[in-house]
């Protein structure tokens, strides 16, 4: 894949604006101002292709990234933002609810947290959503950088225990200082691609009864 060929689709705000090529998605969810155009735009090695915005609740579309003509990357609108009115947030969740139910291209959900925070209540609906929705919780902690070393251990710990998140889930630390992380959110989107990164137990006894 060539990260090098790289573009914004569309920032939609209703499923008929969402791309037709059917390339696989890949989606990540956060709450406001966690840092998911900051990892898109690290990941791409871009400084603001991704829309970067010290102002939560900023991003109110999902915005489609074409990568090589491949696959999509696709930034969630951010929840958990205060001053949103309730229609705004009512119209966030359905939002969500239907992409993440009827979108036949997403093949996985990735939730963003804050490493220096313990999981919000808004940050286990979503990771609930996830599950219900996906095989497995993937979970990216961002801003690793911002944590002293003795607290890294503890933090993460933190974030693995608040979610609940069992020996099938994957947690990421990440930071848009350096490379942690990067290299292995695309391996998983590379393995997630070619189906290598999760097997079911049905599938797992029918390769072994072959």
């Amino acid at each position: 894949m060539n990260i090098h060929n790289v573009s914004l689709t569309i920032s939609a705000v209703r499923p008929n604006q969402y791309p037709t090529t059917g390339y696989m998605e890949f989606a990540f969810a956060g709450r406001s101002n966690v840092g998911k155009s900051s990892m898109i735009n690290k990941l791409l090695n871009r400084k603001s292709l991704a829309r970067v915005s010290g102002t939560p609740g900023k991003t109110i579309t999902i915005n489609f990234y074409n990568i090589d003509d491949t696959i999509y990357l696709v930034d969630l609108p951010g929840y958990g933002y205060a001053q949103r009115s309730k229609s705004e947030t009512e119209k966030w969740g359905k939002m969500m609810e239907d992409y993440l139910a009827n979108r036949e291209p997403l093949v996985q959900t990735i939730l963003l947290v804050d490493s220096r925070h313990k999981p919000t209540k808004d940050d286990i609906t979503m990771a609930n959503w996830i599950r219900h929705y996906h095989t497995n919780l993937i979970v990216v902690a961002t801003k690793m950088d911002k944590l002293k070393k003795r607290d890294i251990e503890p933090n993460l710990q933190r974030i693995w225990e608040t979610l609940e998140m069992g020996e099938d889930d994957i947690l990421v630390p990440f930071s848009t200082q350096d490379d942690e992380g990067k290299y292995t959110v695309w391996d998983m989107i590379e393995m997630m691609r070619a189906g290598e990164l999760y097997y079911s137990d049905d599938e797992e006894s029918e390769e072994t009864e072959e």
